[in-house]
C-alpha cells in the first residue's frame, strides 16, 4: 500500500475524529480490525508482503489467536482521538485515550508500518509523534536479523529515517519542471507517497509510458499527480500490471542492497590500500635518513664511545655536525647495520607497493564504477553483476576457501583454526601437499593432489595462499613450508590448528594472493 492511499484512508477518518471504539476483531492471525461507531471497521492487515489499511462496512468476527492480538484487545482501548502519518510515508499512527473501569488501562499509540515485507504493528506508551517506547510488537526485530534497526518489546522505538521528497498536493511547477527529464516512473524516487501501482497510474493519466521522460509536457504531468493526490484510485490493467512492476522493484531493490555492500567494502578496502602506498613513499624519506646515519656511524665507528646514547658526527657534505640516537647496549656498527635494515624493509615496501599501485587504481576504478552502475541498472543488469560477482570470488568449500592451482588441483584454505585441523587431520589423504607460512600464525593450505608431484606454478600458487593468509600478509620474501600431509602431526594436548612437521622444503614468495 502506498503513501497517498494511506493519506487518503486517514483524510476520509479525519472528520469522524474523536471516535468512540467498540473494541476489536480478530479475522485472522495477520489482521486486526476496530470497530468504530459511526464508520465501521479500520482493518489493519499487516501480513508481508502485502500490508494495508482500510475502513471496511463488512460486519467482521474473530478472537485473538496470538499475545500480541490479546495484548490489542485487552490494554488498546478507548476513544480513537487522533491518527497521523509521517509525511506521505508507509507509516501511521493511532492515537487511543484509554479508559477507566475496573482495571484502568492507560492511554496508547499505534504505529502501523505498512512497509512491505518489513510491515509491522507496534504499541508505543502515549505520547506524541512517532517516537516512544515499545510496549508490544506484532513482529520484534533482533539485531541477528537487521543490524540497522531494532524492534524490541521496552526498548525505544524511531520512525524509519527522514527523507527529503516533493509533496505532491503542494508541488510547485517549479519543482515539476526540475523532474521534466527523469522518467515517469521513476518519479516516485523524487515525490512523497507515490509507488509502483501510482506512477504506472500517473503515467497512464498522461499517457506515457513509464520509462519515458515527460520532458515539454510536465504540466500535463503535474496536473495528473494532482489529480492522483486527490483520489489515489488505480485502473484494473495499471493493478496487474503494476503488481508484477512492483514485484520486480521490490526484487531490484533487495539486489541492489546485496550487491552495494561488498562493493562499498572493496572500495573502503583499496582506498585504504592506495594509502599504504603514500605513507610508503613518504617513509622512503625516513629510509634515506637512516642510510645517511648508518653511513656516519661506519665512517667514524672509531670515535663512537661504547655505551653512549648519542653522538655528534661531521655531516659528509660539511654543513656541521649531525646528531645521531644510539641504543646503548649496541656497538656503532650494529646501531649502523639496524638502520640499514630498516631503510631496506622501507625500501621493499615502497616498491612492491608501487608496483601494486597502477593495478589497485584500476581496481579502484571499476569497484567505483559498478558501484555507480548500481542506482541507474535494470533488474537484467543487476542480475547480471550479480552473477559476475559471484565468479570472480573464489569459490566456498565446507571446510575452507576453495581455490584451483595452474594444474587443475583442488586448493583449500583454512579460515580459522577449527577449519585448519579439520583441513590437516580430517580431510587431506597421506600424500596431498600441505602448506604453512614459515614463522607466522596463519591458514594451513591444503593441495589435494591424490599422490601426484606439484610443478613448481602449483607450488608457487599455493605458497602464496599461505604467505596472503598469515600474518605476513603484503610483506614480500615470506617463507613458506610445504610437505606432505603425512609428515604433519599434531602434538598431545595442543591446540587445534597446531601442527609439528617434518620433512619440509622452503619457497620464498610475495604475501600478496595470487591472479590466477
Amino acid at each position: 500500500m502506498e503513501g497517498l492511499m494511506l493519506a487518503r484512508v486517514l483524510r476520509d477518518l479525519a472528520p469522524h475524529l474523536p471516535a468512540r471504539t467498540l473494541g476489536w476483531v480478530f479475522p485472522d492471525e495477520t489482521t486486526a480490525a476496530l470497530l468504530i461507531d459511526g464508520v465501521g471497521n479500520l482493518v489493519l492487515s499487516y501480513r508481508p508482503p502485502q500490508p494495508v489499511l482500510f475502513v471496511s462496512r463488512e460486519r467482521l468476527r474473530g478472537e485473538p489467536r496470538s499475545p500480541f492480538q490479546r495484548f490489542l484487545a485487552s490494554r488498546v482501548r478507548g476513544d480513537l482521538t487522533g491518527a497521523e502519518q509521517l509525511k506521505l510515508d508507509r507509516v501511521v499512527a493511532l492515537h487511543f485515550a484509554g479508559e477507566s473501569g475496573f482495571v484502568d488501562q492507560a492511554p496508547t499509540r499505534l504505529v502501523f508500518e505498512v512497509t512491505g515485507r518489513n510491515a509491522n504493528v507496534l504499541v508505543l506508551d502515549a505520547g506524541t509523534g512517532f517516537e516512544g517506547r515499545i510496549v508490544m510488537a506484532a513482529r520484534e526485530i533482533t539485531g541477528s536479523r537487521n543490524r540497522f534497526r531494532t524492534i524490541r518489546t521496552g526498548g525505544p522505538y524511531s520512525p524509519p529515517p527522514p527523507y527529503d521528497k516533493a509533496d505532491p498536493r503542494t508541488m510547485t511547477g517549479a519543482e515539476a519542471q526540475a523532474l521534466a527529464a527523469l522518467p515517469v516512473g521513476r518519479w516516485r524516487e523524487r515525490v512523497d507517497g507515490l509507488g509502483p501501482l501510482l506512477c504506472a497510474e500517473l503515467a497512464r493519466r498522461v499517457g506515457l509510458a513509464s520509462s519515458q521522460p515527460p520532458g515539454d509536457a510536465w504540466p500535463e504531468v503535474l496536473e495528473a499527480l494532482r489529480g492522483l493526490a486527490e483520489t489515489p484510485t488505480v485502473s484494473e490493467g495499471v493493478m496487474q500490471g503494476g503488481a508484477r512492476e512492483a514485484a520486480r522493484d521490490e526484487k531490484a531493490a533487495a539486489l541492489r542492497k546485496l550487491l552495494r555492500e561488498p562493493l562499498e567494502k572493496r572500495v573502503t578496502l583499496l582506498t585504504n590500500q592506495l594509502s599504504d602506498v603514500t605513507r610508503a613513499e613518504a617513509g622512503l624519506d625516513e629510509a634515506a635518513r637512516d642510510r645517511e646515519e648508518a653511513d656516519l656511524l661506519m665512517a667514524y665507528a672509531h670515535t663512537v664511545e661504547p655505551g653512549a646514547s648519542s653522538v655528534l658526527l661531521p655531516a659528509f657534505d660539511g654543513s656541521g655536525e649531525r646528531p645521531v640516537a644510539l641504543e646503548p647496549q649496541l656497538s656503532a656498527v650494529q646501531n649502523a647495520e639496524k638502520r640499514y635494515t630498516r631503510a631496506r624493509r622501507r625500501e621493499e615496501v615502497y616498491q612492491r607497493l608501487a608496483e601494486r599501485e597502477p593495478e589497485l587504481r584500476a581496481e579502484l576504478a571499476e569497484a567505483q564504477a559498478r558501484a555507480a552502475q548500481l542506482d541507474e541498472a535494470s533488474l537484467e543488469g543487476l542480475e547480471a553483476l550479480a552473477a559476475q560477482l559471484q565468479q570472480e570470488r573464489p569459490e566456498k568449500s565446507q571446510y575452507g576457501a576453495r581455490y584451483t592451482s595452474p594444474g587443475g588441483y583442488e586448493v583449500l584454505v583454512g579460515r580459522n583454526n577449527k577449519e585448519n585441523a579439520t583441513l590437516t587431520h580430517r580431510l587431506g589423504k597421506s600424500l596431498d601437499y600441505w602448506f604453512h607460512a614459515q614463522g607466522y600464525p596463519g591458514s594451513h593450505v591444503l593441495v589435494r593432489t591424490s599422490g601426484r608431484d606439484l610443478d613448481l606454478p602449483d607450488i608457487l600458487y599455493a605458497a602464496q595462499l599461505a604467505a596472503a593468509h598469515s600474518k605476513a600478509r603484503g610483506s614480500g620474501n615470506v617463507p613458506v613450508d610445504y610437505t606432505r600431509i603425512k609428515h604433519v602431526w599434531r602434538p598431545k594436548g595442543a591446540p587445534a590448528g597446531q601442527v609439528h612437521y617434518t620433512d619440509q622444503k622452503t619457497v620464498w614468495v610475495d604475501g600478496v594472493a595470487p591472479t590466477a
